[in-house]
């Protein structure tokens, strides 16, 4: 297997987020306890709104799903505003407790993330090489895209309030799992189809092994990210970087941008 950038010009970079473009540490020690801590605020705030109650109504169905699994997820509770709160908490906890990749979890969370933005509360790092590269890459014409398991909402979030401040200028497109899981070989052909571009022409950085087998099996090129605090991968056949300012010289491709 093939998977470091060849000489087929890259006219798009698609990146993971923790562990490639910001330390694991922030999801995990603060955006998640944020999330768990001020999920129940949250919906006291918004419960009657369209939007919490759609995530809601998602929570339900895969409460369903997890139950018909004998999974023993909380009970369901319904009835009174307070009951619902309730369970939902008591769910959401238990999801999080899991590191369950859940759209519905995902995109409340997201809700969850925003208002700490709003708030001025949350502001995520990025490793030092990262907002240049990106200006450098924007400039060169390359699309930029992010894939995370992380909402779109949260991304575009996480982006815009970043302690080297926004960088959302600089991003073209991002991806979440409603487009399909990071492990599927068929999440990366709908995106690169969505780039509208030949998958041998997007580079995907990430520090998950089987997220650039799944990427590389369509074709695309692939780094894997080394990072403080990152879990040792094999590679495998990625070429690792500690650094996007290790990855070989990128076309200027500005002329021919999408």
């Amino acid at each position: 297997m093939s998977s470091s950038p060849t000489t087929i010009p890259i006219r798009a970079v698609l990146l993971d987020i923790e562990g490639t473009t910001t330390p694991i540490a922030f999801v995990h020690e603060t955006l998640f306890p944020y999330a768990r801590s001020e999920v129940r605020s949250y919906l006291e705030k918004h419960f009657e709104s369209v939007e919490t109650r759609e995530d809601l109504a998602r929570l339900r169905e895969e409460h369903e799903s997890d139950i018909s699994e004998n999974l023993n997820p909380p009970a369901l509770a319904v009835g009174s505003r307070d009951a619902e709160i309730d369970f939902t908490v008591a769910y959401v906890h238990w999801l999080i407790d899991r590191d369950r990749k859940s759209t519905a979890l995902k995109s409340l969370q997201g809700k969850i993330w925003r208002q700490g933005d709003l708030e001025g509360t949350l502001r995520a790092p990025l490793f030092a090489d990262v907002a240049p590269a990106l200006e450098l890459w924007y400039r060169k014409g390359l699309r930029i895209g992010i894939f995370s398991s992380g909402s779109s909402l949260a991304q575009k979030l996480l982006f815009a309030h970043t302690e080297a401040g926004d960088v959302t200028r600089f991003i073209d497109n991002y991806f979440d799992t409603t487009i399909g899981l990071k492990t599927e070989v068929e999440s990366y052909r709908r995106i690169a189809a969505a780039l509208s571009l030949p998958a041998g022409e997007v580079l995907f950085i990430s520090d998950i092994v089987g997220e650039l087998d799944a990427a590389n099996a369509t074709g695309m090129q692939t780094l894997l990210s080394v990072r403080p605090g990152n879990t040792v991968q094999p590679g495998q056949g990625h070429k690792n970087i500690q650094s996007f300012d290790e990855i070989p010289g990128l076309e200027d491709v500005s002329k021919t941008r999408l």
